[in-house]
Parts: structure tokens; sequence; C-alpha cells
């Protein structure tokens, strides 16, 4: 079992007990071990308290299968803030990371398929395989997301301009009225300096949905399958679900090395990026302690957070407490009942934790090969290093002139026209892809269609409440890139799967058989598209939304700790009122990404939430 050495329950509980900590952090996941790097490192003593085994909450690395290590819930690093990387010295802490390129691929059943990565001559040239007009277009549309990102990159990077609560001093008022002053005007410098017309577009892709900005730029179906996916990741949303455009910036958003866009792999995996976190963390003196659950939340009368009661029943004494818990749980399950306003209690009640998202990660003896690619040979190519898009496809008839003939992608069934039907019905799809019936007065076809459509479709099928017929997959094989996670010669696959309910209405996640049968039905589909691939299976660990909640935490299997709706952002996360990482009760903060600026490997939340508790108390 992949883990670091720390402190565990039984051989801490005495240190926790004699000591009143300045700062307790609740969850040693990446946002939780930011905060409490940058507190100790402003000379607060700082306690960590880890549910979980290991360290690193979805950010995490475990061995599962012997010789195996599976990054379990994220597995792609590009959001992490470069100036965390800078401040925390994160290289120096052991952080690697394994730039991918090309970054996507997507392999299409009548033998095309389409790369991308940052090398714009070789997007130019894959894209006019499908439209010459949308690889025009496509630098294009790369840089203007670019631009919208430099608008947004202060907003991450910074506390959400909050309205002071009641109670606060004068002084504190003016210095809040003043920090709000600077931050709007240099947010409104930001936008007027990108211009009217762009300034419109920007509002255009926050409010329309994926679909509708990608069908303005793009006509090749399999592109804007590709890039839609962008915007439908880990949420229960369609790609026709007004305010999904917005996501379609994180395909630029981040950065690996300072290259604009460029998403990675993280050596070791996942847990790599807790692991050095959580050094420079322990280097400034925060004790880090796994297996130590927390039970509740310590209340005085006055409401305000005396520290925490573990379910062994230790008391954890501190006049902070930051929770990296999803703010759901947070309030809840944790503070005690009837100390919160109703209001806010209400609020955080309906908010919206539904997912959708499955993971599967897997230990293979071989790599996938792709039909499509017309190879059959075991070293990886360029199709297996980055995200390998699966499904968003169907198939239909169509009748095509006569004079139609037989290619390199199709195959002639038999000479005798009189047979030909007959075993046209015996004929395996799955190892035939693309085929045509010639006679002397048509010629049929079976095509299949990539498109957004059919990703559409895989989410109305959640939407009746069962798990996708065609499910929308995205695989990874981080192992092609690091050699530190698989045997030689076998490797690792992630595959991210959309969309399963959480309460399907044909059967229960609980039910081994039902699991199995949702299993079997991805690899069948990755089958499809590399014969050969199920065989490969040497084992598998499988995560679906009451699993994700279960293990890590993750109210209703949410990846993001709550919807990334435009409801739910910035000043209205997680609740409108209290987006500053304050809340209603004192001395409690919250720092994990049901806080601005969001979900994903990113950091921000922990960083902000330390600035403002740095802000409300200085070490005596």
């Amino acid at each position: 079992m992949w883990r670091r050495s720390f402190s565990t329950a039984t051989n801490a509980s005495t240190a926790l007990k004699e000591k009143k900590w300045d700062v307790l952090v609740i969850g040693a996941g990446h946002n939780g071990l930011t905060a409490a790097a940058y507190l100790a490192g402003s000379g607060l003593s700082v306690a960590v308290l880890e549910r979980r085994h290991v360290i690193g909450g979805a950010a995490v690395t475990e061995e599962l299968i012997p010789g195996f290590k599976f990054s379990r819930c994220s597995y792609l690093q590009s959001l992490l803030r470069p100036s965390l990387i800078k401040e925390l010295e994160l290289g120096r802490h052991g952080l690697k990371l394994l730039k991918r390129n090309p970054s996507s691929f997507t392999p299409c059943l009548d033998g095309s398929y389409l790369l991308l990565g940052p090398d714009r001559e070789l997007n130019h040239s894959e894209i006019s395989k499908f439209s010459v007009n949308d690889a025009n277009a496509y630098h294009r549309y790369e840089k203007q997301l670019e631009n919208f990102c430099k608008l947004m990159d202060p907003l991450l990077d910074s506390p959400p301009p909050e309205t002071t609560q009641n109670g606060a001093s004068f002084n504190d008022r003016m210095k809040d009225k003043f920090r709000k002053s600077v931050f709007w005007a240099s947010f409104m410098r930001q936008a007027l300096s990108l211009g009217q017309k762009d300034l419109v577009d920007f509002m255009d892709l926050l409010l329309s949905p994926a679909s509708k900005v990608l069908n303005k730029w793009f006509e090749s179906d399999v592109l804007k399958a590709t890039l839609a996916t962008d915007a439908v990741i880990g949420s229960t949303a369609s790609v026709h679900t007004p305010g999904s455009g917005y996501v379609l910036l994180h395909h630029v958003m981040g950065e690996t090395d300072g290259d604009r866009g460029i998403w990675s792999y993280v050596e070791g995996g996942m847990g790599s990026v807790s692991s050095a976190i959580a050094n420079a963390a322990r280097e400034s003196g925060a004790h880090i302690v796994t297996n130590a659950e927390v039970s509740q939340f310590m209340v005085k009368d006055s409401g305000t957070v005396n520290g925490v009661l573990l379910v062994d029943g230790t008391e954890v004494i501190s006049p902070i407490v930051l929770s990296n818990a999803t703010p759901y749980k947070t309030f809840m399950e944790l503070v005690p009942n009837n100390t919160l306003p109703d209001d806010f209690t209400r609020a955080l009640k309906y908010s919206d934790y539904s997912s959708a998202t499955t993971k599967i990660n897997l230990a293979v003896d071989k790599l996938p090969q792709f039909q499509c690619c017309k190879l059959n040979h075991p070293d990886a190519g360029p199709q297996h290093v980055g995200t390998i898009h699966i499904g968003s496809e169907s198939g239909g008839w169509k009748e095509h002139p006569a004079q139609w003939t037989t290619t390199d992608n199709c195959k002639t069934l038999l000479d005798d026209p009189a047979n030909k039907l007959h075993h046209l019905l015996l004929l395996d799809l799955i190892l035939l892809p693309y085929w045509r019936i010639d006679n002397p007065l048509h010629t049929f076809a079976m095509s299949f269609f990539k498109s957004m459509e059919e990703i559409d479709s895989a989410c109305q099928d959640a939407v009746i409440g069962v798990p996708s017929r065609r499910p929308v997959i995205e695989m990874t094989i981080p192992s092609v890139l690091d050699k530190t996670i698989s045997p030689p010669g076998k490797h690792v696959i992630n595959l991210f799967i959309q969309y399963t309910p959480y309460k399907p209405s044909d059967g229960s996640w609980g039910d081994t058989a039902y699991r199995e049968s949702f299993a079997q039905k991805c690899f069948s589909l990755i089958e499809e598209y590399a014969p050969g691939f199920s065989s490969s299976i040497i084992g598998y660990d499988m995560l679906t939304p009451p699993d994700l909640e279960r293990e890590f935490g993750l109210t209703g299997g949410n990846i993001f700790h709550g919807a990334m709706g435009l409801d739910s952002l910035f000043l209205m996360r997680p609740v409108k009122g209290w987006s500053s990482y304050r809340t209603p009760l004192q001395g409690l903060y919250l720092c994990g990404s049901g806080t601005h600026p969001g979900g994903g490997v990113m950091g921000a939340p922990g960083r902000n939430a330390a600035r403002v508790v740095l802000q409300d108390a200085v070490k005596p």
C-alpha cells in the first residue's frame, strides 16, 4: 500500500490532547494540507486530522493490486495554482510533472481518429481531416479562451469580496471596503482591456450551453464531441445545459511549468501532489495525523468553536478550525444541532450535490490496440499518451448512390448478391465497424457518428434514472509516461465514466452483479475500438457515486464538493453571503473545494482560506 509515514491515531492521541493548538485542519486532502502549510509557515501551531489511513483526499495514490498504484479519484494535473507551486517549493518537496503530448486522442468506429495537443501544426493537420474550416478556426478558439482565462486568473487567487457580516468593528468595515474597492477596480481594468466585443463573447460563453458555443465555432461533429466532454466532466449536466459553456475554460485554464493549457500526469500518481504539499507543511511544523476521524465540532454557548471531538472520545482544543470536508458534511453532520442560523442551514440543505460520475481504475497486462491506428505491437504510441475519448458515437443505416465504391475502410461481404442479406445479420459489428453492401441498384452502409447529441443521450439516460446505455468514457494511461506505478510491460488505466445516477431506478450499486454488469458494459464499449481489451484486464477498482461518498466523504459522490453551475460560483459558493471562507460560527472556516473557486486539484481554496484566517487571527 502506497503511503507516507505519518502519525496515526494510536500514537498521536496523547500529543493532540496535551497541546492547545492554534489551528486544527479537518481533512488531509490537498486543500487542507495547503492551508496547513501556509498557516504553519506563518508561525502558527497546526494539527491536521485525517479520517482515512492515507493522506490526500481525492488526490491520492493507492496500491490496491500488488505492483499497480492507482490515482483513485483525480487523475490529471493542470489546475494547481502556479503561485502555490512556487511559494511552497513543491518541486523541492518531490513534485514532478510529466507533460502529455499529444494530449487528446479520439478514435472513431469508421477507422478515422483525431489527435490534439500543444503542437499547432499537428492540430491543424489533424482537424483538417474532418474540416479545413475547423482547422483554421481552432487556434482562434483556443486564443479566445486563453484571453478569458487571463481575466479569471486574479479571481482564482483571491478571496471573494464578500460583504462584512454584522458585528464587525468600524475599523474592520473600513478595511473591508478598501479591499473590495481595490479588488473591483482591478477586475474592471482587466475586463475593460478585453474590449466590448470580447466582453460580450465572454458573457455568451458564461451563460450559453456548451453545444451552442461549439456550434458557433465548428462544423465537425468529431471535434465538437471531443471538446464537449470538457464542459460536462464530473457533472450531471448535458451539453445543452445553459451555463455549461463556462466549463470549456478548463480546457485552457490550467498550465504545466508555465505552458498554458497543458495537462500532465504526476510521477507516482496524484498522491504525489498531496505528499509534496504535506512535506512542505511538515517542514514548517504542521502535525499530520491519520486514522483520526472527527465526530463533532465543540462549540461554546457563545457560538464560538473551541476544537473538535474525535470518534474515540479524544478532545482536541483549538480556537480556530478549518474544515476541508464538504459544506454539507461540515454543517449538517459535524456541527451540533441548533447552532446555525435557519436561513444558512436551509440554503445548505438545498445545495446541489448530485453526481453522475463513476471511476474505474484498472491493472492491465498490455496496452489497448486501437483498430483505427492499424498497428499491432505492444509499444506505446501517441494515441496512448493523452486522454482517450471513448463513446459519444452511434450507428445508423444510410443509402448511397451506386457509384460509391468499396474503399480500404470497408469490406465486400460476398460475391453472390443473393446471400448478402443473410450474412449481414451474422456480422460482428464490433470487429467490422464500417461496411457496405453493393448491388446494381443501390449501396447501403452502416456509418458511425461521433456527436454532442450522443453525449446528451447518455445524459438523458441518467435523467430517467438509469446508467448511460453508451457511457461517455475518458480513458488515460499514465503508466505510458510514469514508469513508477506499474510493473514493466504492464499498465495502469483510468476510466472516468458518465453518466451513472447515485440511485439507479433499475438496480442498486450495492448489488455486486449490477456493478459488474455496468463495468462489463464499459469494457465492451472500449472493446469496440480496441478488440482484446477485456482479456488484458488483471483486476480493477470501481468507485460509483455512493462509493465516492462513503470512501472519500464526497457528499452525493460529487467530485467538486458541490455543483459548479453559475449559481454556485464565486460570491454564491458555498451559499450567498458566506463566500469568504468564514462561517456563522466564530473560529470555524471552510477551506475545501466547496468554496471559491471550486473543484479540481487547484489548491486555491486552501491558500485563500489560510490568508483569511491570518487576516482574522494573528498569533499572540
